[in-house]
C-alpha cells in the first residue's frame, strides 16, 4: 500500500488539531484525546461534561460530511481489513488506552506539550509497538 505525500494538508491538519487542543485546554482545562473523550461520554462520571464530549464526538463523525460539502467529494479511505477486524482492533485500542492512562492522541498532542513524564514514556512505547506490529503484519505474516 502506497501513501501519498501531502505536506500542506498534513501540516494544516496538524495545526488545526493543535489549535483545538489548546482551545480545549484553555476553555475547559481538558486534554484532547479521542479515546478519553469517547470513554468519558460512554462511562460518564460527571453529567455536566456530556455536552462538550458529545459535541466533540459528533464533530469527529460529521467531519467527512463537512469535507463533502466543501469539496464535493467524500474523503477516500481504504481499509484493507474486514469489519470484524476493525471491531477487534477498536476493542484492543480501547483496552490499551485504558491500560496506558490515555490514548496516543492525548499523550502525543497534549501530554508531550505539557512535558508529562507519563507521556514522554508512553509515546515512544506506542510508536515502537506500532512499528513492530506493522513489521510483523507486513513482513512476517505477509498480510
Amino acid at each position: 500500500m502506497e501513501t501519498v505525500f501531502t505536506p500542506i494538508a498534513s501540516f494544516s491538519g496538524g495545526m488545526i488539531i493543535g489549535l483545538a487542543a489548546v482551545l480545549l485546554m484553555l476553555g475547559l482545562g481538558r486534554i484532547l484525546g479521542g479515546t478519553g473523550i469517547l470513554s468519558g461520554l460512554v462511562f460518564a462520571e460527571n453529567a455536566s461534561e456530556g455536552l462538550w464530549r458529545g459535541a466533540m464526538v459528533l464533530g469527529m463523525i460529521l467531519a467527512p460530511v463537512l469535507i463533502y460539502l466543501v469539496t464535493g467529494a467524500m474523503p477516500q479511505i481504504a481499509v484493507p481489513v474486514s469489519s470484524m477486524m476493525i471491531v477487534i482492533g477498536g476493542i484492543i485500542v480501547g483496552f490499551g488506552a485504558s491500560l496506558g492512562s490515555g490514548c496516543p492522541s492525548g499523550h502525543g498532542v497534549c501530554g508531550l506539550s505539557r512535558l508529562s513524564v507519563r507521556s514522554l514514556v508512553a509515546v515512544p512505547v506506542f510508536m515502537l509497538t506500532a512499528g513492530i506490529t506493522v513489521f510483523i503484519i507486513r513482513h512476517v505474516i505477509g498480510a
